[in-house]
């Protein structure tokens, strides 16, 4: 079995392939065949990939947790709030098998911002200077789990991400 803490790069790219095939499958069930989907070289602009269907661009950062993780929040990029249309979601996996389970959703509906991030406290860096000190990472918010909405399946992820309220 591969350790999740040595591979975790080659793990969150699998992790990104699978979804990504899983919501463009499920826009195709839905007849949706006009998706795109591009990928980030670099994690700078708060965003992992864009996905773009049905008129609504979406730029998603992409978070994941073992099911059963004791996991109580993630820390994101505040550049995705400038996006037009920017959200995370936070993927719950099986790590025997890397099966997609249920879903966090933060975000708005397709067409509207990230909800703002002004009152979340920023991230601190995980190793402290010479003295200790865990300086501030900025350009940094950390989001407490409670404040995630949980989807069921990647169908719900789907409808939130390219199907707003009453335009299914």
């Amino acid at each position: 079995m591969h350790s999740h803490s040595s591979f975790s790069s080659f793990r969150e790219k699998t992790l990104e392939h699978i979804f990504v095939g899983e919501c463009l499958k499920t826009l195709w069930v839905r007849d949706v065949s006009d998706a795109e989907v591009l990928r980030a070289d670099v994690d700078g602009a708060g965003y992992d990939i864009v996905m773009e269907a049905r008129g609504f661009l979406r730029h998603i950062q992409l978070k994941s947790s073992f099911i059963g993780a004791k996991t109580a929040s993630v820390n994101i990029n505040r550049k995705l709030g400038e996006k037009p249309s920017g959200c995370i979601i936070w993927i719950w996996f099986n790590p025997d098998n890397l099966a997609l389970g249920s879903y966090r959703w933060f975000g708005n509906a397709a067409g509207e911002p990230l909800p703002d991030l002004t009152g979340f406290p920023s991230a601190r860096h995980t190793k402290g200077d010479a003295t200790g000190f865990k300086a501030e990472r900025a350009g940094t918010a950390v989001i407490k789990k409670s404040r995630f909405e949980i989807l069921h399946d990647i169908e719900d992820v789907v409808a939130r991400l390219f199907f707003p309220a009453g335009n299914s």
